[in-house]
């Protein structure tokens, strides 16, 4: 493995550990069913960014650490995260010349379809139906992304994987 992957990787091992850290910090009750989808957003930087390294295996992992870390139904954050992984990495190359306000529209789109499936999973194991604030980490979630597009660009240009 040559210098400069094994930097680039570090980058993005960091950034997913960081987001993984963000998706569990301990919140107050009220603002919980705020909480952005961190992890969602960090495997879209990498998976636009670098789709030859960062891919549906990098997402389907750090699905599962997620379950188990949040002690949810084992591979549903997997299962949504893999899927939007694979839009990104299949539409990387129109994305990537889009202006951050489309990017924006389009992260929204595939973090209504990661709160589908989980959606679906929930149904699939008869747990109770969310009620509308279930949305609200999608909103949150694109409003966030021009930040978190630059912070994410800027550790993997420092990193040399960008």
């Amino acid at each position: 493995m040559n210098e400069d992957v094994r930097r680039g990787t570090w980058a993005i091992v960091v950034s997913l550990l960081a987001a993984l850290f963000l998706s569990i910090l301990p919140m107050p009750g009220w603002i919980e069913d705020f909480r952005p989808q961190w992890v969602v957003l960090t495997l879209i930087f990498w998976s636009l960014a670098l789709p030859q390294r960062v891919g549906v295996f990098w997402a389907f992992g750090a699905g599962l650490v997620l379950d188990v870390m949040t002690g949810a139904v084992l591979g549903h954050h997997a299962l949504g995260f893999s899927v939007v992984v694979y839009l990104v990495v299949e539409l990387h190359q129109r994305l990537r010349i889009f202006p951050l306000w489309q990017q924006t529209l389009f992260v929204w789109v595939l973090l209504l379809v990661e709160r589908l499936l989980y959606l679906w999973v929930l149904g699939a194991t008869a747990a109770p139906t969310p009620t509308l604030i279930y949305w609200a980490p999608t909103f949150i979630g694109a409003g966030l992304w021009p930040w978190t597009y630059a912070v994410l660009r800027d550790l993997g240009r420092r990193a040399g994987a960008c």
